[in-house]
């Protein structure tokens, strides 16, 4: 799998889950956490802590796609020795062919990066996802397109080209900011970008695009290739939800949820230095990940970093409004098969205690 470099690949907004019946499949086939996070976990590393020798429990982080800087907090969390403070040795990890929702269902792995739009889907079809964290506090992801085409408002869709990947979300998404405007979203043309970027795709035949302008969008700053970026959540409040998240299941938090509080004191504090020490976090990343353009990770750290807290009370915070909201958009679209309900989807009750800090 290819890292992200300054060839302009888009992190794509939206990867739909799996069909619940493979999750549920898996979740019969693998037993709960195993080595890498369940009740009976192997222990790693050691680290010496108070002149004592402190054996280290091996827990794995699976990302939801390759490195960027939506997870630099997780890189710093391992860099700075916060998981190691907690007593855990963490490797991060690539997805796998079944993608880390599956991975993080099924209990192969206790936890990983995912989205709301996905564990609402999952959540909807009975899939044991659970997310733990808002990665980032407000939607940073839009529609893109060179500043040549014109396309300043939903209804500049009409007529154009839209590069994606084939998802009911995406002409979902879409249709709901253009009908705002009294657009037609039939008058767009959808065309499949296959794996081309948005540098390459805007080039040959497509006029705009959904990216994260945390990436995709520092990159064309970066290149000198003015863009127009409408953000979703500037259209509708429902649409400003949680992406991506940190995410577990059912079984691991009910078979051991201490693991999953020291897992999350870490990874907060790990997000925490990102906020207070952009240039260094982006010097973590490019650490762990060479190949990833140094030039673009330190503009995108400079720019999400403020993002990944806002305007919370603390990083990591959620909402029951925004998980009702979004969830009751997504029926409203009929984009869910079965009920959903917020409160099983997600849990503020790992982060760290704010009067804890």
């Amino acid at each position: 799998m290819k890292l992200w470099t300054r060839t302009g690949k888009t992190i794509k907004p939206l990867r739909l889950l799996a069909p619940a019946a493979a999750l549920l499949l898996a979740l019969t086939a693998c037993s709960g956490g195993g080595s890498n996070g369940g009740s009976n976990a192997e222990t790693g590393d050691s680290a010496e802590t108070g002149g004592e020798t402190q054996q280290l429990r091996d827990v794995s982080v699976v990302l939801d796609w390759t490195p960027n800087t939506n997870h630099t907090g997780l890189y710093a969390a391992v860099d700075q020795g916060f998981y190691k403070e907690e007593g855990l040795n963490v490797q991060i990890l690539q997805p796998g062919a079944g993608g880390a929702d599956q991975m993080v269902a099924s209990g192969e792995v206790p936890f990983g990066v995912s989205y709301q739009e996905s564990i609402t889907q999952a959540r909807a079809q009975n899939v044991p996802l659970v997310s733990i964290a808002a990665v980032i506090q407000h939607n940073t992801s839009g529609f893109a397109a060179p500043a040549d085409r014109n396309i300043e408002s939903p209804k500049d869709f009409e007529g154009k080209r839209y590069g994606g990947w084939g998802s009911p979300v995406e002409e979902a998404v879409m249709k709901s900011i253009m009908d705002r405007e009294g657009a037609d979203v039939g008058k767009v043309e959808f065309i499949n970008m296959g794996d081309a970027d948005f540098f390459t795709a805007v080039k040959r035949d497509i006029d705009f695009a959904w990216i994260f302008y945390a990436w995709t969008g520092i990159e064309a700053e970066l290149r000198n290739e003015p863009i127009d970026m409408l953000y979703v959540k500037d259209y509708s409040d429902s649409l400003d939800y949680y992406t991506p998240v940190i995410a577990t299941n059912e079984k691991q938090i009910a078979d051991d949820p201490e693991l999953v509080k020291a897992f999350m004191k870490a990874t907060a504090e790990g997000y925490e230095y990102a906020i207070d020490h952009p240039e260094e976090a982006a010097d973590i990343l490019i650490k762990a990940v060479p190949d990833l353009d140094p030039e673009l990770v330190k503009a995108s750290q400079k720019w999400l970093s403020p993002k990944y807290q806002d305007d919370a009370a603390q990083w990591g915070w959620q909402k029951p409004e925004v998980w009702k909201n979004y969830g009751e958009w997504m029926s409203s679209q009929q984009l869910l098969e079965g009920d959903f309900d917020p409160a099983k989807a997600f849990t503020n009750d790992y982060l760290p205690a704010a009067d804890a800090k």
